[in-house]
């Protein structure tokens, strides 16, 4: 076939890295750049780090300019957090018969909370004979598949602990908002923040998974002061006010907690003496204690996952896809043209 073709919606942080990944790889071309107010008609070189060269240049337009049916194999998408936001923009491209790659935090399992969204989002999907995935670092691997990978080698599980000691400062403006990044403790307190986003989206995932069903789930989140001034590419928080914040999550199974979610997040937290790491720690046969420290970065990390499912949600059966009913992500070391699948080139 000829080279994977790739169409980016969203040049932000996580967008433009992307792009720059990309173009790292062997096999695929960046088709197409979708953007908004003053990047309309500026070329996607202009944000990235990675030079034009003489490659051909990629002029960002409105998604009406770009997005043309059958135009490209794949439209990753990194506009949103949150399954209800970012629909119309999925719609749009499924039904011009695009698979789709999301970043969105809730697209990683968009039934935990959205459940009318994801049947329609399938149903356009089949519809258009195309595939849609949410994914990133987490959710989607670090505090769900990655849990569930290694309950793989359990006769049984009793009990179940995510944790993701990890620092915010890869992230963009958005991710800083929600987190409220820079505000003081009373507007921590009264502003209505996000935190993170994506705890019922991996419990749910993990329960689902290994055939537990959860009652409810209740969450938490305090601040994490700071008292030296912090300043991220994205964020700043000033002596005294919040840099992060310290999210729980309990998912109850049968009236008991069986998964627990730990997750304080921070801008710069080396630089108070805070060391990062992922922790996967399971109470069964066998128990599992599984540590990496420090933290898998999450912006790279991100960037990666949606990267390397490129050619795992091409070769997927049409429909709305998680991360537990297609293969494992891998990194793409080889001309990715060579991990697309014959059915793939022919059906899709």
């Amino acid at each position: 076939m000829k080279e994977v073709k790739v169409i980016i919606w969203g040049l932000g942080a996580m967008g433009s890295g992307i792009a720059d990944m990309l173009l790292k790889k062997k096999g695929v071309e960046i088709v197409g750049a979708v953007g908004r107010g003053a990047k309309i008609g500026k070329s996607m070189y202009d944000f990235i780090e990675t030079p034009k060269g003489d490659r051909p240049d990629v002029i960002i337009g409105s998604e009406e300019q770009v997005i043309k049916e059958k135009c490209a194999d794949v439209v990753i998408c990194c506009t949103d957090s949150f399954t209800k936001n970012a629909f119309d923009r999925l719609k749009f491209c499924l039904e011009r018969k695009i698979n789709v790659v999301s970043s969105a935090e809730e697209m990683a399992y968009p039934k935990a909370q959205n459940p009318e969204l994801a049947d329609e989002l399938d149903r356009i999907a089949k519809e258009n004979g195309v595939s849609i995935i949410g994914t990133g670092i987490n959710p989607g691997l670090i505090m769900d598949l990655l849990v569930v990978t290694m309950t793989g080698c359990c006769e049984s599980v009793d009990h179940i602990v995510a944790r993701r000691v990890n620092s915010l400062s890869p992230f963009g403006p958005a991710v800083m908002e929600e987190q409220g990044i820079g505000v003081t403790l009373e507007e921590f307190r009264t502003k209505h923040l996000s935190g993170h986003v994506g705890f019922p989206e991996s419990v749910n995932m993990i329960a689902d998974a290994i055939g537990w069903k959860v009652d409810k789930i209740e969450q938490s989140m305090e601040p994490i002061m700071t008292d030296v001034d912090r300043k991220s590419k994205y964020g700043f928080a000033k002596a005294g006010n919040v840099a992060g914040v310290a999210m729980k999550a309990n998912g109850y199974v049968d009236g008991e907690v069986k998964i627990e979610m730990d997750h304080p997040q921070q801008i710069e937290p080396e630089q108070v003496g805070v060391s990062t790491g992922d922790y996967v720690i399971i109470k069964g046969v066998p128990n599992i204690n599984l540590s990496n420290i420090p933290e898998v970065p999450g912006g790279i990390g991100t960037i990666a996952m949606c990267v390397n499912m490129v050619p795992i949600i091409i070769n997927a059966r049409p429909g709305l896809h998680t991360m537990i009913t297609v293969p494992v992500p891998r990194a793409i070391m080889g001309d990715m043209r060579d991990l697309i699948s014959e059915e793939a080139k022919i059906v899709k």
